[in-house]
């Protein structure tokens, strides 16, 4: 199992619109059973993953009963196989079947998430380069999913617009060039880092000369990539160095063996494979 992660401080809110928007005024099919019936549930995966999600169902199963019971068969962060038993749940039927495609939902994805960035991480074990997610995500479960990304072993890179300033060439051409952009943050008195994304070596000195952070390497080539690292070594003021743009599974590993810092990989949150898992039902009286 991972060191824990801290929860988004948004999960109840999250929550509580997947379940708004499931419920809305009440589950039709669920007000056909008998009040008073309770029920048992066990979920198992149907195919290998990384576990991810547990905060998640358990807010889904207390908002709408909070006198049903959890008990699971496994942590967040774990390895879980195909077939495996993940958690049990009793309490009333109708909370039950009414919770539990929201509960799946999250879990299925969340776990597929955590997976993905787990594959990509592993690539990266033994160098010094880190993987990092992307603004790429579903709309709405943001933090969900970047939380998703450091259980998988991954790092999250800016939240969204308010928090890491990354100037792109559209920027720098409304800006007039790289230093001007560069200036025009460190003058508005951001205290965030600041990035520019560079297309070639003339674009990167442009970056170094003005002061930035971090230079976004955008579709370099592996060649290429290697004469960026080495002119940022040569440096005064080396910036950290992250690679982007059509990063897979076969190239991960030579990209971070070149000496950039980061690999941001948008298709960990954008492409997800949603876990296949499933809920057996036992009804009591």
């Amino acid at each position: 199992m991972r060191p824990s992660v801290p929860v988004p401080a948004d999960l109840p809110q999250q929550v509580a619109g997947a379940l708004a928007e499931d419920i809305g005024t009440g589950d039709l099919t669920a007000a056909l059973i008998p009040a008073d019936r309770t029920g048992r549930a066990s979920v198992i995966t149907r195919e290998s993953a990384i576990a991810c999600g547990v905060p998640y169902v358990e807010a889904a199963f207390a908002q709408v009963d909070a006198r049903a019971r959890i008990k699971w068969h496994i942590a967040e962060g774990d390895s879980i196989a195909a077939g495996q038993l993940l958690f049990e749940v009793e309490g009333s039927a109708r909370s039950l079947l009414t919770t539990e495609r929201t509960a799946l939902n999250f879990l299925q994805l969340l776990c597929g998430t955590a997976t993905a960035a787990h594959s990509f991480a592993a690539l990266l074990e033994g160098t010094n380069c880190r993987l990092l997610d992307t603004r790429k995500t579903i709309p709405g479960l943001r933090t969900a999913q970047k939380y998703a990304v450091r259980v998988g072993g991954g790092h999250n890179h800016r939240m969204g617009l308010f928090d890491g300033i990354l100037i792109k060439e559209n920027h720098i051409m409304a800006a007039g060039s790289i230093a001007a952009a560069v200036d025009a943050a460190r003058r508005g008195g951001a205290r965030v880092p600041v990035e520019v994304e560079v297309e070639n070596l003339s674009e990167l000195r442009q970056a170094i000369d003005a002061g930035a952070d971090i230079a976004l390497l955008d579709e370099f080539s592996l060649p290429l990539m290697r004469e960026a690292v080495a002119e940022n070594a040569g440096a005064r003021q080396p910036l950290k160095l992250e690679a982007s743009g059509g990063v897979t599974a076969a190239t991960a590993r030579e990209i971070a063996e070149t000496g950039v810092d980061f690999i941001s990989v948008g298709s960990i949150t954008k492409h997800v494979h949603a876990i296949d898992l499933s809920m057996r039902f036992q009804y009591g009286a």
